[in-house]
């Protein structure tokens, strides 16, 4: 099955890789596993387009590629397959990183000598009510009795922001047994306008779910109908059904004319449509998913890296990234007449939003880049690594045993 013994494993069910802020994640965070190692095995979801199984180096990758209608019937039979690879590459495991209690139960029901981290970026129990919402209470309980096992039962946990953080503990995780390691962004240098952008334009990039609160960002766009020269970019990371159905909801509202969709873009390709809008949106819901539970999103980092100013809902894990009047505007939530005046304030004042982006811009690579977060990460792992625990306590034995002499 294995074309080699791993040192470490990364499990995360999620398709690698995509333009999804999950996938740039993974794609940070495996790599800092596997270089941290030696060698790595990643195995994450895929599709018809992707290779089931291939070696990039000391790295090998493999997906699992089944569809299911149902999520929870892939979930299970993901999770079922893995205990099928740890019986080839759990005796040489050092370190196990996985991102979901589906991947993290193989991991830890079977005895083991690796240590594990549980990457904590969402709880399926708060998250998957959103996605669907006809889920029954009893699932619920059931994922969330999952989620404290992997909770118990892993040696660290690894998660984006400080509200998460408060969940955690509020569930009775202890908190020397949380590192934060905030989501980070690489400095997006100047570049050309895309041919086909708008001459001036308001930019959203990334997924469309209904907890990104797109409908309210396209309300308080309807409010902007007087400023006929200013267009909204909408740069989607996934033509999924809530993204048709966003689009429908801007045909109703007779946005149609002043609306520029993109889908799925490259990193390289949607780095020039962000460093040339003139502010970037983050209009996140007041909704469990990201209150309760916290969140971390890329995309408002991603602006700041780009030296634009952003206008965001002014939620705690939102204020943990940006401080208003300073990067940019937190604004309440939900409220699409109150987004609407904070666009116009800022486009009346160009200046003003200058000095946001290039304050941002600071902030990040004072405090955000990748190379911050990842350092954090690395720790984690030399804070728990069997291999180096036991180098310590042989170098303690060695003094100890020196001075008896």
């Amino acid at each position: 099955m294995l074309l080699t013994q791993p040192r470490s494993l990364y499990a995360a069910f999620d398709r690698f890789p995509t333009c999804k802020g999950a996938s740039n994640h993974i794609a940070r965070f495996a790599p800092c596993l596997f270089d941290y190692a030696g060698s790595g095995l990643l195995y994450v979801l895929g599709d018809t387009t992707l290779p089931v199984q291939q070696r990039e180096g000391h790295v090998e990758i493999l997906r699992f590629s089944l569809s299911f209608e149902n999520f929870l019937e892939r979930a299970t039979a993901y999770g079922a397959y893995l205990e099928r690879v740890l019986d080839h590459a759990a005796s040489g495991l050092a370190i196990a990183h996985f991102r979901d209690p589906w991947s993290g139960v193989p991991l830890l029901a079977r005895p083991h000598d690796y240590a594990t981290v549980y990457e904590v970026n969402a709880l399926p129990s708060i998250e998957l009510l959103h996605a669907y919402p006809g889920i029954a209470p009893r699932t619920l309980e059931k994922i969330r009795a999952t989620e404290l096992y992997c909770l118990d039962r892993c040696d660290a946990i690894v998660t984006p922001s400080h509200t998460t953080r408060g969940l955690l503990e509020s569930l009775g995780v202890a908190g020397a047994k949380i590192s934060v390691v905030p989501n980070g962004a690489e400095l997006i240098e100047p570049a050309a306008r895309p041919t086909d952008a708008p001459e001036k334009y308001l930019i959203y990039f990334g997924a469309l779910q209904t907890w990104q609160g797109i409908d309210t960002m396209l309300r308080a766009f309807a409010l902007l109908a007087d400023m006929d020269d200013l267009h909204l970019v909408i740069c989607g990371s996934l033509l999924s059904r809530d993204a048709r159905r966003s689009e429908r909801f801007a045909t109703r509202l007779g946005l149609d004319d002043r609306i520029v969709w993109r889908w799925e873009l490259s990193a390289e390709a949607l780095a020039p449509w962000i460093v040339n809008a003139e502010i970037s949106l983050a209009p996140l819901r007041e909704c469990a998913r990201n209150v309760t539970q916290g969140c971390a999103p890329l995309k408002i980092l991603e602006s700041m890296a780009a030296g634009v100013a952003v206008i965001a809902s002014d939620l705690a894990p939102v204020r943990e990234l940006i401080r208003d009047g300073i990067e940019g505007r937190l604004i309440a939530p939900d409220r699409p007449a109150e987004l609407a005046r904070a666009i116009r304030i800022l486009m009346a004042y160009p200046e003003r939003r200058r000095m946001m982006g290039e304050r941002g811009r600071e902030r990040i690579a004072e405090e955000f880049t990748w190379s911050h977060s990842l350092q954090r990460l690395r720790d984690v792992y030399q804070r728990i690594d069997p291999t180096q625990t036991a180098k310590i306590a042989a170098h303690v034995d060695a003094i100890f045993n020196a001075s008896s002499v």
